[in-house]
C-alpha cells in the first residue's frame, strides 16, 4: 500500500539547495516539496523533523569502488608502489577470496559509505576465483538487507599473465562464462525506472585485462539489454604506453573502436586525456568517476575535472577501492577533491558547491539517473544530514563550506527512499562492533593464505 503520510525536514541549519532553505517535505519514497526560507509547506504535514542543527544535502552518490579491497587496507607488501606493481602484488592475495570474505567486505564497505552520507553505492567487482563465483548475487543480498541503493557492476578479466595480461590465470574467466553470467545477472536483478534500488552494469576490468572481443561483446550485450557500461581508463601513463604497444592506439581510441564511447558509459579515473579526447568524451556524454584519494596514493595524476565538465562529460566522485584509498568515506573524499582540485585550478573555480555537485548530481548522471542526486520534487527521498558539533567545526561561519573545509566524516542522519538508514551517526539494524570484528578476522584469514 502506498504511504501517503508526509514528513517535513524542517528549517535546516544550511542546505545545498538554496531554494530548500526551509527544508523539504517527503511523502513515501519521494520528495514532495521544497520549502523556502521562513515559509511553511503548502499543505499540512503529518510529521516534522527538526533539522535546525543539521546541514542538509541530497544523499551522496559513489560512482566507483572495489568492496573486496577493504580486506587489504594498508597491506605492507603493496605500499609505496605505482599502479601496475601495486596490482601485481595484490592479485596473488585477491585470488584467494571466498564468498564469506566478500560478503563481509561488501557489508563493511556499504556501511562505511552509508555512515559518510552516501545513499547510492557503486561497486566494480572483477575477481572471480574458483571459490568466488556468485559475487554479485552476494552483494545484491547485502545491499537489500542494508536498504542502500546499489549500482553493481559485473566485472571481468579474461587475459591472464599467460596471454600478456597482468592478473594470474587463477582469476581470469573465459569470455562465454563472463557473458552468460552477465546476462543472468541483468535478467535477475536489474531494476528499471525511478526509484530502482538495484541496477546492474557490465564492467570489463580494463584494456590490459580483457580481450578486444570481450569489450565489443559487452558493449553489444549492454545495448541489447539497455544497461550501462563501466571500466577503468586513462588512469596512468603506463596504461597509455601499454595500449599503444598492444593496440597501436591510445586508450580512448581503443574504447571507441570497441563501441564504448557513448552516454551509456562511465569511466573510472579518466586522468590522462588530451584536449581533443576531452572534447570527444563531452560530445559522447561519457561520464568520469573522479577518484582523488586513490589517484594521490598511487601517484597516478590529476583528473581534468573542469575541462571534462565544461565539454559536457558528467563528472562524479568516487572513493575507489579501499586498498588504494584506503577508506570508503565519501564525505572525506569531497574534501580531498576540493584540495586536490585547487592544485590545478583556482579556488574560485573549485568551490565547495562544485564538489558537492560532483558528489550528488554529477555522480547520479554518471550512473544514468535523474531521480537521485538532488532535492527536486519528484526525486527520491535520499538525504544526508550532518551536525557540526565536533571540535573541528567550532567557530565555522559558513556551515555548508565547513563540511568540506573542516572535514566532515560522518553523517548524523541518512535517509534512503524515505527510510532512515542512519540515526544518531549509527547504521540502523547493524551491530557495528560485531561486523568490524568479523571483517578483521576475514582479512587476517585472507592474508594467511599466502
Amino acid at each position: 500500500m502506498t504511504d501517503t503520510r508526509t514528513l517535513w525536514i524542517r528549517n535546516p541549519l544550511a542546505c545545498a539547495d538554496s531554494d530548500a532553505a526551509g527544508g523539504v517535505v517527503i511523502q513515501g519514497t519521494r520528495l514532495l516539496e521544497k520549502v523556502a526560507a521562513g515559509a511553511q509547506p503548502r499543505q499540512a504535514v503529518d510529521d516534522t523533523f527538526d533539522a535546525s542543527r543539521h546541514v542538509l544535502l541530497p544523499g551522496l552518490v559513489n560512482t566507483h569502488h572495489h568492496f573486496y579491497q577493504t580486506l587489504t587496507r594498508a597491506y605492507s607488501p603493496a605500499l609505496n608502489k605505482e599502479l601496475f606493481p601495486w596490482l601485481t602484488t595484490l592479485y596473488d592475495v585477491w585470488a584467494n577470496l571466498d564468498e564469506a570474505q566478500l560478503a563481509l567486505a561488501s557489508e563493511l564497505a556499504m556501511v562505511e559509505l552509508l555512515m559518510s552520507g552516501c545513499t547510492t553505492v557503486a561497486d566494480h567487482h572483477y575477481v572471480f576465483s574458483g571459490a568466488l563465483r556468485d559475487a554479485i548475487d552476494c552483494q545484491v543480498e547485502t545491499a537489500r538487507r542494508l536498504g542502500v541503493r546499489a549500482s553493481l557492476t559485473r566485472g571481468s578479466m579474461s587475459l591472464g599473465q599467460d596471454d600478456g595480461g597482468l592478473p594470474p590465470q587463477s582469476v581470469v574467466q573465459d569470455e562465454r562464462t563472463i557473458l552468460d553470467d552477465s546476462q543472468r545477472l541483468v535478467e535477475r536483478y536489474h531494476q528499471r525506472g525511478d526509484g530502482a534500488m538495484t541496477t546492474i552494469a557490465l564492467a570489463p576490468c580494463s584494456p590490459f585485462s580483457v580481450s578486444r572481443e570481450l569489450m565489443q561483446e559487452s558493449a553489444r550485450l549492454a545495448e541489447s539489454h539497455d544497461v550501462r557500461l563501466h571500466t577503468h581508463l586513462a588512469e596512468t601513463e603506463d596504461e597509455t604506453d601499454y595500449c599503444q604497444r598492444l593496440f597501436g592506439m591510445r586508450p580512448l581510441d581503443y574504447l571507441a573502436e570497441c563501441g564504448w564511447l557513448s552516454n551509456r558509459t562511465w569511466l573510472a579515473h579518466g586522468i590522462h586525456f588530451n584536449d581533443d579526447e576531452i572534447l570527444r568524451l563531452g560530445r559522447a556524454g561519457t561520464g568520469i568517476a573522479h577518484c582523488p584519494s586513490s589517484n594521490m596514493v598511487l601517484g597516478s595524476g590529476m583528473c581534468r575535472t573542469l575541462e571534462l565538465e565544461a565539454a559536457g562529460a558528467p563528472v562524479g566522485l568516487a572513493v575507489d577501492g579501499s586498498a588504494s584509498n584506503d577508506h570508503s568515506n565519501l564525505a572525506n573524499e569531497m574534501r580531498q577533491a576540493l584540495l586536490l582540485g585547487r592544485l590545478r585550478y583556482s579556488p574560485g573555480e573549485v568551490t565547495h558547491q562544485a564538489v558537492i555537485r560532483w558528489a550528488t548530481r554529477g555522480s547520479a548522471r554518471c550512473l544514468g539517473r535523474d531521480d537521485i542526486g538532488g532535492l527536486e520534487p519528484g526525486q527520491q527521498a535520499d538525504l544526508a544530514l550532518f551536525r557540526l558539533d565536533e571540535p573541528r567545526f567550532s567557530g565555522a561561519e559558513n556551515p555548508l563550506a565547513a563540511l568540506l573545509l573542516c572535514g566532515a566524516h560522518r553523517a548524523d542522519r541518512v535517509m534512503v527512499a524515505g527510510r532512515w538508514r542512519v540515526t544518531d551517526g549509527k547504521p540502523c539494524d547493524v551491530d557495528l562492533d560485531s561486523l568490524m570484528a568479523r571483517h578483521d578476522q576475514a582479512a587476517r584469514r585472507l592474508r594467511s593464505t599466502l
